[in-house]
């Protein structure tokens, strides 16, 4: 993914520079990270991805001033205990004093659109159906997925390729390193 200049879909001017993760900027990104949930697990489970190697993509939202105010994840996931051309989506985070400005919009379609540059046929979180559903996403369970999580309608899908997504059915696992949320 090179870096672009998204468009905020409100009309509200253009959101921050959305571009991959450069050598020197993880300790921005775990910053970001750690302000925008509630304890620093989610800005961990970055950091334990990438030493892992299992960052798919790792996106930044940089402002004008060329802060990092913004980051997005993508990892692997297995589908029914094999690999599978599916990933992740997690965490996203906005800084709390750049959110409400559609920056986390800009980072979700910058992930899913280099989650298609990659060939995934599909890509899962877990978030607030509201908000994701805006975004494409929808039922995970619809498209015959479960969570390894008790997550409901939290657990959520994209299909990404409709000629490959239907035969990817059953239990959606995680990177290990997620395991260290719960």
């Amino acid at each position: 993914m090179s870096e672009r200049t998204a468009k905020d879909p409100a009309g509200g001017g253009a959101t921050p520079t959305i571009r991959p993760e450069r050598p020197g900027d993880a300790e921005a990104i775990r910053e970001v990270v750690t302000a925008a949930f509630p304890t620093p697990a989610e800005a961990g489970l970055v950091d334990a991805l990438r030493r892992a190697g299992r960052l798919a993509a790792s996106l930044v939202a940089i402002d004008r001033g060329g802060v990092i105010v913004g980051h997005v994840a993508l990892s692997p996931v297995t589908v029914d205990g094999r690999a599978a051309p599916a990933l992740g989506l997690a965490p996203v985070a906005v800084a709390p004093a750049h959110q409400g400005r559609g920056i986390g919009g800009a980072l979700v379609r910058a992930a899913v659109a280099a989650a298609r540059e990659r060939g995934a046929a599909l890509c899962v979180l877990l978030g607030a159906p509201g908000y994701y559903g805006r975004l494409g996403f929808g039922p995970a369970e619809a498209l015959g997925l479960t969570s390894e999580y008790d997550a409901g309608d939290a657990f959520q899908a994209l299909v990404l390729d409709p000629e490959r997504a239907p035969g990817l059915r059953g239990l959606v696992r995680y990177a290990p390193e997620f395991a260290d949320l719960e």
